[in-house]
């Protein structure tokens, strides 16, 4: 099914997109699209660039020209779906659920089903429309194939309030990670922008395009041969951001190789393969009720998976 727009998209050509046509501007900001999709917009009238309807999809943009795509009618509705789900903790405002790697948070381009909020509406019911009509509760994301707790809003008062903290980043999100290397620094923090990659639309990059200053603090828990054990907490909450800046440091996270972590590694006198997951686990958050402001915190503990593959790093060094 071919996604749609549900909701106003506004885009300012920042300096290093000055030139770029349009379509590929567009494939650039709006990732789960096409080109032929966003091609398809731009026919339909779907597009203005300063007000303008563009004469045709190649014509170059300009810096700090705006750019909307304009709602239309939204065709899908998600489904309550019988699907494996841990739910940690349900309140008649929220709930907070494990989510696990391989699944992806909400329906977009090509994903239809088998997706956290079909899980959510089979196992809670009834959830906020704060969103859209494909996602209701969902007020934060995860990586499809990052594990780790989320909280979700269960009507749109909680919504509201959830978001206003998320927007305030007065909730706090750690995250427990393994990169390759030996990190140097017991703990520290890396401080680099981050945008799109502008070769591949799927990725971001520390710089890229329309970058967004973002915060990453880190601290050593444990060292392998090879590996560092980190817990880490994102000051913000870019796309990609953990494993952008990990890879930036020549640090990737393991199982990550969209980012440059290897398919296999030596260790113990032999070739293993590498996780066929990010080695990515949030594992805590903190937040306060959305009616009562009473301070929460909830914890996670690593997948099998994650706790298997520290396990094989010991005996290793054994």
């Amino acid at each position: 099914m071919t996604p749609e727009p549900e909701e106003i998209l506004q885009f300012t050509v920042a300096k290093e997109e000055g030139t770029l046509r349009l379509d590929r501007f567009l494939a650039l900001r709006m990732p789960d699209w096409s080109r032929s999709q966003i091609q398809r917009l731009i026919r339909e009238g779907r597009v203005r660039v300063e007000g303008e309807l563009p004469r045709k999809a190649g014509q170059p943009v300009e810096t700090e020209q705006r750019i909307l795509v304009e709602p239309v009618q939204a065709t899908r509705k998600a489904f309550a779906e019988d699907l494996p789900l841990e739910v940690v903790f349900d309140d008649p405002e929220f709930a907070v659920v494990n989510k696990a790697a391989g699944m992806v948070v909400h329906a977009g381009a090509g994903v239809n089903s088998g997706t956290l909020v079909n899980a959510l509406l089979f196992h809670l019911g009834r959830l906020s429309t704060s969103a859209d009509q494909i996602r209701p509760g969902i007020v934060h994301r995860l990586d499809k194939m990052t594990s780790g707790l989320m909280v979700i809003a269960k009507n749109d008062g909680a919504h509201r309030k959830l978001a206003e903290q998320f927007k305030a980043k007065t909730v706090t999100k750690f995250y427990r990670v393994l990169v390759h290397g030996r990190m140097p620094e017991n703990q520290g923090e890396i401080s680099l922008p981050v945008g799109r990659d502008r070769r591949n639309r799927v990725k971001m990059r520390a710089g890229g395009l329309a970058p967004r200053t973002a915060l990453t603090k880190f601290e050593v828990t444990k060292r392998f041969e090879g590996f560092t054990l980190l817990r880490v907490r994102p000051e913000t909450g870019r796309t990609h951001q953990v494993r952008v800046h990990f890879a930036a440091r020549g640090k990737p996270v393991v199982g990550d190789t969209l980012y440059g972590a290897p398919s296999r590694f030596w260790l113990g006198g032999r070739w293993w393969g590498t996780l066929e997951r990010n080695f990515l686990h949030a594992e805590e958050i903190r937040f306060r009720h959305p009616s009562t402001g009473e301070p929460l915190i909830f914890r996670a503990a690593l997948p099998e998976e994650l706790e298997d593959f520290l396990e094989r790093l010991r005996s290793a060094a054994a």
